[in-house]
C-alpha cells in the first residue's frame, strides 16, 4: 500500500521529549550545591509518588533522572582560604565603576540574580584566582574589574 494512504497516528506529529542536558565538565559543587541536589531528588521522589497523570509521571522521572545523576557525579569541593578567589569564594569587587558581591559555585546551584555564579561563567573565569587588590581586564576592557575583598562561602 502506498505512504499516501496509510493512517499515521497522533502520536506521529508531537515534539519529542528529550532529557535535560548535563552541563559539560565535572560537577563541582559546594556544601550547599550538595544539600540542594540531595533535596531535589527528595522532593522529586515524594512528589512522583503522588502522581497518576502519566503525562506529569514521565515529566517528573525525566527531573529526577536528571538531579539523581548530578548526586551521583557530584564532586565536593574544599573550602577556598579566603586568600585569593577560588571555587566556593564569595568576591566583591568594582567592575566598571559598579560595586558587586558573587559567589563562584557549581553549575546546578548558580543563580546570577541572587549572586550565584557557575565557576565556568566568563566573569567567575576571569576572577579566579585573584586576591584583593588586584585589577583585571575584562570584555576587552583593560583593568576592568578591581578585586576589593575574598571571604569564604559562609553556608
Amino acid at each position: 500500500m502506498s505512504v499516501a494512504f496509510r493512517r499515521e497516528s497522533d502520536d506521529e506529529h508531537l515534539e519529542p521529549k528529550f532529557e535535560l542536558p548535563i552541563p559539560p565538565g565535572p560537577n563541582l559543587v559546594t556544601l550547599r550545591g550538595q544539600a540542594q541536589i540531595r533535596a531535589r531528588v527528595a522532593e522529586l521522589e515524594a512528589v512522583l509518588q503522588g502522581l497518576s497523570d502519566e503525562d506529569a509521571i514521565k515529566a517528573t522521572r525525566r527531573d529526577l533522572r536528571y538531579w539523581r545523576n548530578r548526586q551521583a557525579t557530584m564532586q565536593l569541593m574544599e573550602d577556598s582560604d579566603g586568600a585569593r578567589v577560588a571555587f566556593g569564594s564569595t568576591v566583591t569587587f568594582r567592575l566598571n565603576g559598579t560595586e558587586r558581591t558573587v559567589t563562584v559555585v557549581g553549575h546546578d546551584e548558580a543563580d546570577p540574580a541572587a549572586g550565584f555564579l557557575s565557576f565556568s561563567a566568563p566573569l567567575s573565569r576571569a576572577l579566579m584566582g585573584a586576591e584583593p587588590g588586584d585589577t583585571l581586564d575584562f570584555a576587552n576592557t583593560i583593568d576592568a574589574i578591581e578585586v576589593l575583598s575574598v571571604r569564604v562561602l559562609e553556608i
